[in-house]
Formats: C-alpha cells, sequence, structure tokens
C-alpha cells in the first residue's frame, strides 16, 4: 500500500460519507428512499467500513495527532445519531396492514414529523461539514508524510 493508494481510499470515503448525507437529504426532501439505503449504524456505512479498516493506519502517521482521529470517530458517531432520530420518523412506524403492504402503500408522516425531521437534518449537516474539515486535514497531513514513512508503517 503507497501513499496514492491510501489518499485514493480516504477520498472515496469521504465521498461515500457525501452520498450517505445527500440521500438523507432525499428522504426529507420525499423521495423514495429504501430503509437500508442509509446505514443506522456507524459501521455499516462505507465510511464506518473504511474508518475502522484500513482508516485506522492513519493513526501511526507521526504528524497526525490522535486527537485527529478521534474527532473524526466522534463526528461519525454524532452524525449516526442524528440520523437516528430521523431513521426513527421516517421507518420505525407500524407498518399498515396486509394490502398496503402487498400494494406498497407508504407509510404517512405528519407536517409536524417532516419539520422536526428537517431540524435533525440541519444538524446532521453541520456535523457533517464539520467531519469533511477534519478529513481535509487529515488529508493535507497525509499528504505531508513521505513515501519512505508511508512504507515503513505497512
Amino acid at each position: 500500500m503507497n501513499k496514492e493508494h491510501i489518499l485514493e481510499h480516504l477520498r472515496a470515503a469521504k465521498s461515500a460519507h457525501i452520498k450517505w448525507v445527500q440521500k438523507a437529504k432525499f428522504l426529507i426532501n420525499g423521495m423514495d428512499v429504501k430503509e437500508d439505503a442509509i446505514p443506522v449504524d456507524s459501521t455499516e456505512c462505507k465510511f464506518g467500513q473504511w474508518f475502522y479498516a484500513e482508516g485506522q493506519v492513519l493513526n501511526a502517521l507521526s504528524n497526525n495527532p490522535i486527537e485527529c482521529m478521534i474527532k473524526i470517530e466522534k463526528l461519525h458517531f454524532n452524525l449516526h445519531d442524528v440520523y437516528m432520530n430521523i431513521f426513527n420518523i421516517y421507518f420505525n412506524k407500524p407498518k399498515g396492514g396486509f394490502f398496503s403492504r402487498i400494494f406498497g402503500q407508504k407509510t404517512h408522516i405528519k407536517d409536524d414529523e417532516i419539520d422536526k425531521a428537517k431540524e435533525y437534518y440541519i444538524n446532521l449537516e453541520s456535523i457533517s461539514n464539520e467531519l469533511i474539515e477534519e478529513l481535509n486535514r487529515l488529508e493535507r497531513r497525509l499528504m505531508a508524510v513521505s513515501e519512505e514513512k508511508i512504507k515503513k508503517l505497512m
């Protein structure tokens, strides 16, 4: 694994995170989003899968304070905690009867619930922006490390 490979995967994880947030926005804006399209668990989304596997290598970078990775993890947890509130509004409703399940009738979301989901989304977006800032800092730190130091980590 070389520096370019690590950078590529970091950027792909950041991109996956951005898409995850966009799907939450689509959901709130009334688009049809499948329940499993936006993982609730922070270890099941593509960003979380990267972070808890390959991303942990970045803890060993000499110019990357451990606080950076701790902050990224905390922001990521917070993001999923906020999304859980949105998920509960849209997906944790009692399902309709037999015919509504067969014919795909959607669960009705009340206006006040939509308003609450939008409030949650504003918070989610704020946390996401902070997470992206931290990932950008991490990327800059990685770019400053020599290829030789990267090879020693592997």
